[in-house]
């Protein structure tokens, strides 16, 4: 029930969406809808954006162990996979969720849809100073991904077309390359390893730093 109201929400957003359709659409009972989330469609919306949440935090942390590029094409992959395995009818629930005008006693998802966002941004930013970004950047950059990410799958729907991420990859991974340490070169490198030893005036090698 979970992932398929995530699927509804992502494509209807939570107030055109009943606890009906949600029953209907992943087609369970509408006492057990009740059963288990009490406090309706809202109960049940938080219970989807924590799913989205968990989902992609775990392709984040999968992939940025190898380092925030690989980290970065995952997570691009996964909206690109969602925008056109859907024919661009579904995008992002956590982002349908916290753009919409919810009342104020049901403010859990909208709560869930900001502790969302934060995690994703904390795990990049850190796979980023792990890879030598000053914290400034890599809280920057971070935060950058996400929002551009988001904004874009939203473009995406709307063009149905998905020449907007292409274009939106490349510049965030040329801004990933910006702000990370340039490796030295090879020629650079050879130098520094025979400059360490050099022979002094009698002749013999001295370690010099």
């Amino acid at each position: 029930m979970v992932a398929g109201a995530a699927d509804m929400i992502s494509r209807r957003g939570l107030n055109a969406t009943s606890v009906r359709d949600l029953a209907k659409h992943t087609q369970a009972p509408l006492g057990s809808t009740y059963h288990y989330f009490p406090g309706g469609k809202y109960d049940l919306a938080t219970e989807a954006v924590r799913w989205a949440d968990n989902l992609t935090m775990s392709v984040l942390a999968k992939e940025l162990a190898s380092g925030p590029q690989a980290g970065l094409s995952a997570f691009l992959s996964l909206w690109r996979h969602i925008v056109l395995d859907s024919d661009f009818h579904a995008g992002c629930p956590v982002l349908a969720v916290s753009v919409e005008d919810l009342p104020d006693k049901h403010h859990a998802p909208r709560d869930a849809a900001a502790e969302a966002f934060g995690r994703w941004i904390s795990l990049l930013a850190e796979s980023l100073r792990d890879a030598g970004a000053s914290p400034s950047d890599a809280d920057q950059v971070a935060t950058l991904i996400v929002a551009a990410v988001e904004g874009t799958v939203a473009i995406c729907r709307a063009q149905r077309s998905i020449t907007p991420l292409d274009h939106v990859t490349a510049q965030l991974a040329q801004m990933i390359e910006a702000v990370l340490p340039t490796p030295p070169t090879r020629t650079g490198a050879a130098r520094s390893r025979v400059s360490r030893k050099l022979p002094d005036d009698d002749g013999h090698a001295a370690q010099r730093r």
